[in-house]
């Protein structure tokens, strides 16, 4: 038996964004239409609010499936990602292991791929202003993938780290010919079209009486039922929809604490995004609604793409075939 093994360089290589964004839009409407199969995310915290998680899971009957095992930890070296684990996959006829993916980068990938998405059926068709509330990966891969779904004429960045946001946004704005901003305050990267919170807050940097009429937000940056980046306003003004519903009730931290808030029932969750693309659930009604979009992460997401990576590896000779 052999296994491929594809690295994060081959993965920025082999997943492109456009890719990235039919893929997972595909993806989130097979699991809205019940066709795939999943876990909801496991996680073991560590020291320091490290954790390692787990995600299973099957894009339906005779199609692949795999586990994405992944670590959220914070590095001592500037500008590495804080998300670092594979993803196993595994073949639908033989039920072999065939390929490790390095996750990390495949994670941003596909995360900045499913805002996309969701951008294109929430927000307005007149959106031109986008905010980054963080200057991570994520935010550097959001850029472009949302730059795919809106004309996007100028951007509002902030980070904690005044001398870093600045510097992140001169080097956006050279990369994607794009007028990109430092702004002082979070306060000020919220007054756009799009929002999206991209960070590893524990407590709210975005707040809803900071938006706009007819913003639409992507919560991004808080992937378990601790980290906190919106407060309740923010979550009760708004038409709220998640990736996957089950996921969302368990783990979506903003929704969870405005319920607890008693500021929203269970039924301020109105459906998937996959529901939405597929028309069988309304999103935007009109103009004036502030939209959101939880994002979680879904194993299907990475499926989607990881299969897509492991095929364009064996077409391009790329990777590395080792015994197992």
């Amino acid at each position: 038996m052999k296994l491929l093994v594809v690295n994060r360089y081959d993965v920025e290589v082999l997943l492109d964004l456009t890719s990235a964004v039919t893929l997972v839009d595909d993806a989130m409407r097979a699991l809205s239409r019940g066709e795939t199969s999943q876990l909801v995310r496991r996680i073991l915290s560590l020291s320091g609010g490290s954790g390692l998680a787990d995600m299973p899971g099957s894009l339906g009957a005779g199609k692949p499936f795999g586990l994405k095992c992944i670590a959220a930890f914070s590095s001592p070296n500037p500008g590495q990602s804080s998300h670092r684990g594979a993803v196993l996959l595994f073949d639908p006829v033989t039920g072999e292991p065939v390929a490790v993916i390095e996750a990390g980068l495949l994670t941003a990938i596909r995360t900045a791929a499913a805002s996309a998405s969701a951008t294109r059926y929430l927000a307005r068709s007149s959106a031109r202003v986008l905010g980054l509330i963080g200057t991570g990966e994520q935010a550097r891969w959001h850029l472009p993938a949302l730059l795919m779904v809106r004309p996007f004429e100028r951007v509002l960045i902030w980070g904690r780290d005044e001398e870093k946001t600045t510097a992140f946004a001169r080097a956006m704005q050279e990369t994607h010919r794009v007028a990109c901003h430092a702004v002082p305050e979070a306060a000020d990267a919220a007054v756009a079209d799009v929002v999206c919170t991209l960070t590893s807050a524990m407590q709210p940097v975005l707040r809803g009486e900071w938006l706009c009429a007819g913003a639409h937000v992507n919560l991004v940056g808080s992937s378990s039922a601790i980290p906190c980046e919106v407060d309740e306003t923010c979550v009760a003004k708004s038409r709220y929809f998640v990736d996957w519903e089950e996921s969302a009730r368990a783990q979506a931290s903003e929704f969870r604490r405005a319920i607890r808030a008693g500021v929203v029932s269970d039924s301020h969750l109105l459906g998937e995004i996959g529901a939405v693309a597929a028309g069988t659930v309304p999103g935007r009604l009109s103009d004036s609604d502030i939209t959101i979009y939880k994002s979680l992460g879904v194993i299907v997401q990475d499926l989607a793409c990881g299969w897509c990576v492991y095929e364009r590896a064996r077409g391009q000779g790329r990777g590395q075939w080792v015994e197992f």
